[in-house]
Protein backbone atom coordinates (compact mmCIF):
# COMPACT_ATOMS: atom_id res chain seq x y z
CA UNK A 1 0.00 0.00 0.00
CA UNK A 2 1.37 3.42 -1.11
CA UNK A 3 1.47 6.46 1.75
CA UNK A 4 1.48 9.96 1.60
CA UNK A 5 1.88 12.98 3.51
CA UNK A 6 -1.86 14.94 3.27
CA UNK A 7 -0.82 17.89 5.86
CA UNK A 8 1.76 20.10 6.97
CA UNK A 9 1.99 22.70 9.48
CA UNK A 10 4.30 24.94 11.63
CA UNK A 11 3.72 25.60 15.12
CA UNK A 12 4.75 29.37 16.26
CA UNK A 13 8.09 30.28 15.70
CA UNK A 14 11.07 32.22 17.44
CA UNK A 15 10.31 33.89 21.43
CA UNK A 16 6.75 32.75 21.85
CA UNK A 17 6.40 32.90 25.54
CA UNK A 18 3.81 29.53 24.95
CA UNK A 19 4.35 26.41 26.82
CA UNK A 20 5.45 23.48 24.68
CA UNK A 21 1.97 21.92 25.25
CA UNK A 22 0.15 24.86 23.18
CA UNK A 23 2.73 24.62 20.64
CA UNK A 24 2.55 21.01 19.93
CA UNK A 25 -1.76 21.71 19.98
CA UNK A 26 -1.05 24.79 17.29
CA UNK A 27 1.08 22.20 15.12
CA UNK A 28 -1.12 19.25 15.16
CA UNK A 29 -4.41 21.52 14.30
CA UNK A 30 -2.56 23.25 11.90
CA UNK A 31 -1.38 20.33 9.93
CA UNK A 32 -4.71 18.59 10.35
CA UNK A 33 -6.71 21.77 9.14
CA UNK A 34 -4.27 21.88 6.18
CA UNK A 35 -4.72 18.21 5.18
CA UNK A 36 -8.33 19.25 6.08
CA UNK A 37 -8.67 15.87 8.23
CA UNK A 38 -10.29 16.27 11.86
CA UNK A 39 -8.66 15.39 14.83
CA UNK A 40 -11.28 12.25 14.98
CA UNK A 41 -9.75 11.26 12.10
CA UNK A 42 -6.57 10.31 13.91
CA UNK A 43 -5.59 6.93 15.20
CA UNK A 44 -2.21 7.17 15.36
CA UNK A 45 0.60 9.33 17.12
CA UNK A 46 4.57 10.00 16.84
CA UNK A 47 5.79 12.41 18.64
CA UNK A 48 9.05 12.88 21.35
CA UNK A 49 10.81 15.30 23.70
CA UNK A 50 8.61 15.89 26.44
CA UNK A 51 7.22 14.33 29.46
CA UNK A 52 8.38 11.00 30.50
CA UNK A 53 5.60 8.95 27.42
CA UNK A 54 5.32 11.47 25.11
CA UNK A 55 3.11 10.18 22.91
CA UNK A 56 0.92 9.15 26.00
CA UNK A 57 0.82 12.44 26.55
CA UNK A 58 -0.16 14.01 23.69
CA UNK A 59 -2.68 11.51 22.73
CA UNK A 60 -4.27 12.65 26.28
CA UNK A 61 -4.03 16.59 25.72
CA UNK A 62 -5.75 15.85 22.37
CA UNK A 63 -8.26 13.64 23.92
CA UNK A 64 -8.23 11.13 21.61
CA UNK A 65 -7.18 6.73 22.03
CA UNK A 66 -4.99 5.93 19.08
CA UNK A 67 -4.48 2.62 17.51
CA UNK A 68 -0.60 3.19 17.19
CA UNK A 69 1.85 5.34 18.78
CA UNK A 70 5.68 5.73 18.49
CA UNK A 71 8.10 7.64 21.21
CA UNK A 72 11.07 6.24 19.63
CA UNK A 73 13.86 8.91 21.15
CA UNK A 74 16.25 9.30 18.16
CA UNK A 75 17.66 12.43 18.12
CA UNK A 76 16.76 15.30 15.53
CA UNK A 77 16.75 12.16 12.85
CA UNK A 78 13.94 10.37 14.36
CA UNK A 79 10.94 12.87 12.54
CA UNK A 80 12.16 10.94 9.27
CA UNK A 81 12.07 7.49 10.74
CA UNK A 82 8.68 8.23 12.34
CA UNK A 83 8.05 8.35 8.69
CA UNK A 84 8.88 4.63 7.52
CA UNK A 85 7.24 3.35 10.78
CA UNK A 86 4.09 5.55 10.56
CA UNK A 87 3.92 4.35 6.51
CA UNK A 88 4.46 0.61 7.33
CA UNK A 89 1.94 0.63 10.20
CA UNK A 90 -0.68 2.22 7.53
CA UNK A 91 -0.08 -0.27 4.93
CA UNK A 92 -0.25 -3.10 8.13
CA UNK A 93 -3.75 -1.41 8.48
CA UNK A 94 -2.40 -0.60 12.41
CA UNK A 95 -3.88 2.29 11.73
CA UNK A 96 -4.94 4.38 8.82
CA UNK A 97 -4.23 8.27 9.82
CA UNK A 98 -0.98 9.58 11.56
CA UNK A 99 0.17 12.79 13.38
CA UNK A 100 4.15 13.10 13.48
CA UNK A 101 4.57 15.88 15.64
CA UNK A 102 7.22 18.28 17.79
CA UNK A 103 7.26 21.23 19.41
CA UNK A 104 9.96 23.04 21.76
CA UNK A 105 9.96 26.21 24.08
CA UNK A 106 12.98 25.85 24.80
CA UNK A 107 14.17 29.69 23.69
CA UNK A 108 11.33 31.37 26.05
CA UNK A 109 12.34 28.68 28.72
CA UNK A 110 16.00 29.52 28.62
CA UNK A 111 17.44 26.15 28.39
CA UNK A 112 18.71 23.51 26.00
CA UNK A 113 19.05 20.97 28.48
CA UNK A 114 18.22 17.49 26.77
CA UNK A 115 19.93 15.14 28.87
CA UNK A 116 20.09 13.59 32.37
CA UNK A 117 22.99 12.54 34.41
CA UNK A 118 26.16 10.62 32.54
CA UNK A 119 26.10 6.97 33.82
CA UNK A 120 29.30 6.71 34.70
CA UNK A 121 29.93 2.94 32.89
CA UNK A 122 28.90 4.59 29.86
CA UNK A 123 32.73 5.09 27.33
CA UNK A 124 31.43 9.26 26.99
CA UNK A 125 31.45 9.42 30.55
CA UNK A 126 34.93 7.87 30.98
CA UNK A 127 36.56 9.18 28.26
CA UNK A 128 35.20 12.13 27.53
CA UNK A 129 33.45 14.01 29.79
CA UNK A 130 36.76 14.33 32.06
CA UNK A 131 37.72 16.76 29.56
CA UNK A 132 34.02 18.34 29.93
CA UNK A 133 33.11 18.88 26.05
CA UNK A 134 30.42 21.24 24.89
CA UNK A 135 27.93 18.57 23.46
CA UNK A 136 27.42 17.89 20.98
CA UNK A 137 29.13 21.47 19.79
CA UNK A 138 32.80 19.45 20.42
CA UNK A 139 32.09 16.74 18.39
CA UNK A 140 30.90 18.71 15.34
CA UNK A 141 33.99 20.83 15.74
CA UNK A 142 35.86 17.87 15.72
CA UNK A 143 34.47 16.53 12.33
CA UNK A 144 35.02 20.25 11.09
CA UNK A 145 38.47 20.35 12.03
CA UNK A 146 39.01 16.42 10.34
CA UNK A 147 37.15 17.64 7.37
CA UNK A 148 39.17 20.97 6.42
CA UNK A 149 42.48 19.33 7.22
CA UNK A 150 41.49 16.15 4.95
CA UNK A 151 40.35 18.29 1.93
CA UNK A 152 42.55 20.83 2.05
CA UNK A 153 39.97 23.57 2.94
CA UNK A 154 39.56 26.30 5.39
CA UNK A 155 36.93 28.22 7.48
CA UNK A 156 35.85 30.36 4.75
CA UNK A 157 34.75 27.61 2.83
CA UNK A 158 32.42 26.51 5.74
CA UNK A 159 31.31 30.22 6.11
CA UNK A 160 29.98 29.87 2.97
CA UNK A 161 27.38 27.53 4.01
CA UNK A 162 26.02 29.81 6.59
CA UNK A 163 25.64 32.93 3.83
CA UNK A 164 23.45 30.48 1.70
CA UNK A 165 21.61 29.44 5.09
CA UNK A 166 20.84 33.22 5.53
CA UNK A 167 20.05 34.18 1.75
CA UNK A 168 16.85 31.57 1.89
CA UNK A 169 15.83 32.97 5.17
CA UNK A 170 15.66 36.30 3.40
CA UNK A 171 13.02 35.36 1.27
CA UNK A 172 11.02 33.34 4.26
CA UNK A 173 8.96 35.63 6.51
CA UNK A 174 8.67 32.96 9.40
CA UNK A 175 12.48 32.39 9.45
CA UNK A 176 14.01 33.75 12.75
CA UNK A 177 16.47 35.89 10.97
CA UNK A 178 14.23 36.87 8.02
CA UNK A 179 14.83 40.43 8.39
CA UNK A 180 18.55 40.55 10.10
CA UNK A 181 19.81 41.27 6.44
CA UNK A 182 22.82 39.63 4.53
CA UNK A 183 25.84 37.77 6.03
CA UNK A 184 29.17 37.27 4.12
CA UNK A 185 31.66 35.26 4.99
CA UNK A 186 33.60 37.71 6.67
CA UNK A 187 30.44 37.88 9.44
CA UNK A 188 31.32 34.91 10.22
CA UNK A 189 34.88 34.48 10.29
CA UNK A 190 34.59 37.37 12.09
CA UNK A 191 32.14 36.04 15.17
CA UNK A 192 33.21 34.66 18.37
CA UNK A 193 35.03 31.48 17.38
CA UNK A 194 33.07 28.37 20.43
CA UNK A 195 34.84 25.69 19.51
CA UNK A 196 37.42 25.81 17.14
CA UNK A 197 36.85 25.88 14.20
CA UNK A 198 33.65 26.94 15.07
CA UNK A 199 32.32 29.88 15.75
CA UNK A 200 28.88 31.24 16.63
CA UNK A 201 27.53 31.92 13.00
CA UNK A 202 28.52 27.76 12.23
CA UNK A 203 25.64 26.99 15.16
CA UNK A 204 22.29 26.68 14.94
CA UNK A 205 19.87 28.79 16.11
CA UNK A 206 18.48 28.38 19.92
CA UNK A 207 14.43 28.85 18.94
CA UNK A 208 11.07 27.95 20.29
CA UNK A 209 9.01 26.17 17.53
CA UNK A 210 7.92 23.01 15.75
CA UNK A 211 5.35 21.26 13.58
CA UNK A 212 3.44 18.31 12.13
CA UNK A 213 2.83 15.99 9.18
CA UNK A 214 0.31 13.98 8.69
CA UNK A 215 0.22 10.63 6.61
CA UNK A 216 -2.68 8.80 5.21
CA UNK A 217 -2.86 6.00 2.56
CA UNK A 218 -2.73 7.29 -0.68
CA UNK A 219 -6.17 6.29 -2.29
CA UNK A 220 -7.58 8.15 0.72
CA UNK A 221 -5.25 10.92 0.35
CA UNK A 222 -6.55 11.32 -3.27
CA UNK A 223 -10.00 12.46 -1.95
CA UNK A 224 -8.58 15.07 0.29
CA UNK A 225 -8.01 18.64 0.35
CA UNK A 226 -4.22 18.66 -1.53
CA UNK A 227 -2.61 17.21 -3.67
CA UNK A 228 -0.77 14.12 -1.70
CA UNK A 229 2.79 13.82 -1.25
CA UNK A 230 3.81 10.15 -2.05
CA UNK A 231 6.58 8.56 0.28
CA UNK A 232 8.67 7.11 -1.99
CA UNK A 233 11.32 5.48 0.10
CA UNK A 234 13.15 5.44 3.71
CA UNK A 235 16.31 3.89 5.14
CA UNK A 236 18.03 4.47 8.42
CA UNK A 237 21.12 3.94 9.89
CA UNK A 238 22.87 4.62 13.62
CA UNK A 239 26.93 4.17 14.00
CA UNK A 240 27.73 5.26 17.44
CA UNK A 241 26.88 7.34 20.36
CA UNK A 242 30.19 8.74 21.87
CA UNK A 243 33.30 10.83 20.08
CA UNK A 244 35.25 8.10 21.16
CA UNK A 245 33.61 4.88 19.18
CA UNK A 246 33.08 7.07 16.16
CA UNK A 247 35.21 4.74 13.77
CA UNK A 248 35.95 7.57 11.62
CA UNK A 249 34.31 11.52 11.77
CA UNK A 250 33.99 11.39 7.83
CA UNK A 251 31.99 8.45 7.11
CA UNK A 252 28.51 8.76 8.61
CA UNK A 253 25.63 6.38 8.45
CA UNK A 254 24.17 8.90 6.08
CA UNK A 255 25.83 7.19 3.11
CA UNK A 256 23.62 3.81 4.23
CA UNK A 257 20.65 5.75 4.98
CA UNK A 258 20.49 7.22 1.84
CA UNK A 259 21.57 4.05 -0.04
CA UNK A 260 18.65 2.24 1.57
CA UNK A 261 16.31 5.23 0.97
CA UNK A 262 17.14 5.78 -2.72
CA UNK A 263 16.90 1.61 -3.19
CA UNK A 264 13.67 1.93 -1.98
CA UNK A 265 12.31 4.20 -3.94
CA UNK A 266 13.98 3.41 -7.34
CA UNK A 267 15.61 6.75 -7.72
CA UNK A 268 19.03 7.98 -7.63
CA UNK A 269 20.41 11.02 -6.46
CA UNK A 270 20.48 12.83 -10.08
CA UNK A 271 16.37 12.44 -9.82
CA UNK A 272 16.07 15.04 -6.63
CA UNK A 273 15.02 18.39 -7.07
CA UNK A 274 15.42 19.89 -3.59
CA UNK A 275 17.03 18.95 -0.44
CA UNK A 276 16.02 19.80 3.20
CA UNK A 277 18.96 18.45 5.51
CA UNK A 278 19.80 18.76 8.91
CA UNK A 279 22.52 22.15 9.23
CA UNK A 280 22.31 21.86 13.15
CA UNK A 281 26.61 23.14 12.25
CA UNK A 282 27.89 24.55 8.63
CA UNK A 283 29.91 21.45 8.30
CA UNK A 284 27.05 19.64 8.71
CA UNK A 285 25.61 20.26 5.31
CA UNK A 286 29.15 19.74 3.02
CA UNK A 287 29.61 16.00 4.83
CA UNK A 288 25.62 15.12 4.74
CA UNK A 289 25.23 16.39 1.13
CA UNK A 290 28.53 14.08 -0.18
CA UNK A 291 27.80 10.89 2.03
CA UNK A 292 24.03 11.28 0.05
CA UNK A 293 25.37 10.91 -2.79
CA UNK A 294 24.57 14.35 -4.22
CA UNK A 295 28.75 15.30 -5.07
CA UNK A 296 32.33 14.07 -4.98
CA UNK A 297 34.06 14.17 -1.59
CA UNK A 298 35.41 17.61 -0.45
CA UNK A 299 32.86 19.05 -2.58
CA UNK A 300 30.04 20.01 -0.66
CA UNK A 301 30.79 23.46 0.60
CA UNK A 302 31.15 24.44 -3.15
CA UNK A 303 28.02 22.48 -4.46
CA UNK A 304 25.64 24.19 -6.75
CA UNK A 305 23.09 21.49 -7.71
CA UNK A 306 19.44 21.87 -6.60
CA UNK A 307 18.53 24.02 -3.29
CA UNK A 308 19.18 23.00 -0.24
CA UNK A 309 17.26 24.02 2.99
CA UNK A 310 15.45 26.78 1.51
CA UNK A 311 14.13 27.90 4.78
CA UNK A 312 17.15 28.95 5.67
CA UNK A 313 17.33 25.88 8.16
CA UNK A 314 18.67 25.23 11.68
CA UNK A 315 21.41 28.00 10.77
CA UNK A 316 19.07 31.16 9.74
CA UNK A 317 15.20 29.96 10.49
CA UNK A 318 14.40 27.78 13.22
CA UNK A 319 16.23 25.29 15.59
CA UNK A 320 13.86 24.18 18.26
CA UNK A 321 15.99 21.76 19.92
CA UNK A 322 14.83 18.91 17.24
CA UNK A 323 14.36 20.26 13.48
CA UNK A 324 13.82 16.98 11.87
CA UNK A 325 9.78 17.52 11.86
CA UNK A 326 10.01 20.97 10.03
CA UNK A 327 12.90 19.36 7.41
CA UNK A 328 9.14 17.57 6.45
CA UNK A 329 7.02 20.57 6.56
CA UNK A 330 9.47 22.23 3.87
CA UNK A 331 9.50 19.32 1.52
CA UNK A 332 6.04 19.02 1.35
CA UNK A 333 5.55 22.90 0.89
CA UNK A 334 8.18 22.16 -1.85
CA UNK A 335 6.71 19.83 -3.61
CA UNK A 336 3.33 21.62 -3.63
CA UNK A 337 4.75 24.66 -4.95
CA UNK A 338 3.26 27.13 -2.28
CA UNK A 339 6.94 28.27 -1.27
CA UNK A 340 6.03 31.77 -2.50
CA UNK A 341 9.69 33.54 -3.36
CA UNK A 342 11.60 30.67 -2.39
CA UNK A 343 9.78 28.33 -4.28
CA UNK A 344 11.79 25.95 -6.44
CA UNK A 345 10.65 26.20 -9.84
CA UNK A 346 9.17 22.50 -11.05
CA UNK A 347 9.87 20.75 -7.77
CA UNK A 348 8.66 17.39 -8.19
CA UNK A 349 10.94 15.21 -5.46
CA UNK A 350 12.52 15.86 -2.36
CA UNK A 351 15.53 14.41 -0.19
CA UNK A 352 14.74 14.73 3.71
CA UNK A 353 17.57 13.90 5.70
CA UNK A 354 18.10 13.87 9.80
CA UNK A 355 20.63 13.73 12.35
CA UNK A 356 20.35 12.81 15.72
CA UNK A 357 22.90 13.53 18.54
CA UNK A 358 26.87 13.64 17.90
CA UNK A 359 26.08 12.21 13.97
CA UNK A 360 25.35 9.42 15.46
CA UNK A 361 21.73 8.77 13.89
CA UNK A 362 20.30 9.03 10.45
CA UNK A 363 17.41 8.98 8.55
CA UNK A 364 16.34 9.70 4.98
CA UNK A 365 12.97 9.73 3.65
CA UNK A 366 12.39 11.03 -0.52
CA UNK A 367 9.00 12.04 -1.24
CA UNK A 368 7.27 12.94 -4.62
CA UNK A 369 4.25 15.48 -5.72
CA UNK A 370 1.86 12.69 -6.40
Amino acid sequence: MSVAIVGAGECDLGVTGLSTQHLLAQAVARALADAGLRLSDVDGIATTGHGRFPATHLADQLGIQPAWTDSTAAGGAVFEMYVARAAQAIAAGQCRVVVIAYASNQRSARSRVIGGVWDPALPEAQFEQPYQPLWPLSYYAMTAQRYLHTYRLDRADLARVAVRAREHALRNPAAFRYGAGPLTVDDVLGAPVVSSPLGTLDCCLVTDGGGAVVLTSLDRARHLRKAPIIVRGYGEAVTHAAMSTADDLLDTGAAVAGKRAFARAGMTPGEIDVVQTYDSFTVSVPLALEQLGLCPPGTGTFWDGVPVNTTGGGLSYCHPGQLGVLLLVEAVRQLRGECGERQVPGAASALVHGIGGISSSHAAVILEAG
